[in-house]
């Protein structure tokens, strides 16, 4: 069972459809006991970054995530949940994230429409179980003003241009951020959640 992370911040129901077109078993829950006791988690999101973590905080649901990784749990960051995997976002003054991966989120150039919304396309860097079926250069859904900016180059996937060449998909292990929606990406989005399921059940 995969549980999504409800902390108030995220687009629940489109992500739980998304898991369940394609077969794939999940629960949404505010329960830090709950997403410990999961196989896999996912972490979406939309909004502020610092309130993000503070909602994380006040649920106690910063450190099941911490204990579910410690685990070796497949992860998988949506949007805003890829960004609150770093260290530290810019959004607003300096806030501090998970720090499960190096780098910083940084708001996206001056002179460029804000936010990012729309179809763009995705450059692979790196082939990984998670993009499997995914041919390089596909187009998913972006909605976001911010951008990781990892200090550790192999931890970028992908790669996509807006007026800034920024990480779209990052990971290490069975950990994964993606900056798009793949819950509003039509088939290939959907192949992503399903990819992230069968990561789950192998391990």
């Amino acid at each position: 069972m995969i549980a999504i992370i409800d902390y108030g911040m995220g687009n629940l129901r489109s992500v739980h459809k998304g898991f369940e077109k394609v077969g794939v078993e999940v629960i949404v829950s505010q329960s830090p006991g709950r997403v410990e006791e999961s196989d896999g988690v996912v972490l979406p999101g939309v909004g502020a970054f610092a309130d993000a973590m503070d909602n994380l905080r006040s649920s106690g649901m910063d450190a099941a995530i911490q204990r579910a990784l410690a685990d070796g749990k497949p992860f998988l960051g949506i949007c805003l949940g890829q960004q609150l995997l770093f260290e530290v976002s810019e959004e607003w003054g300096l806030h501090q994230g998970l720090g499960i991966f190096p780098g910083r989120v940084r708001r996206l150039p001056e002179g460029l429409k804000v936010p990012h919304m729309g179809w763009n396309q995705v450059e692979i860097k790196q082939h990984d179980p998670l993009l499997a079926g995914i041919p390089d250069g596909s187009s998913f859904y972006f909605v976001h003003s911010y951008y990781v900016d990892p200090a550790q180059e192999e931890l970028t996937l992908a790669v996509t241009d807006y007026g800034v060449r920024f990480s779209s998909i990052v990971g290490r292990g069975n950990v994964y951020g993606i900056q798009f929606h793949p819950e509003k990406s039509s088939t290939l989005g959907l192949k992503i959640l399903e990819n992230f399921g069968r990561l789950v059940k192998g391990c």
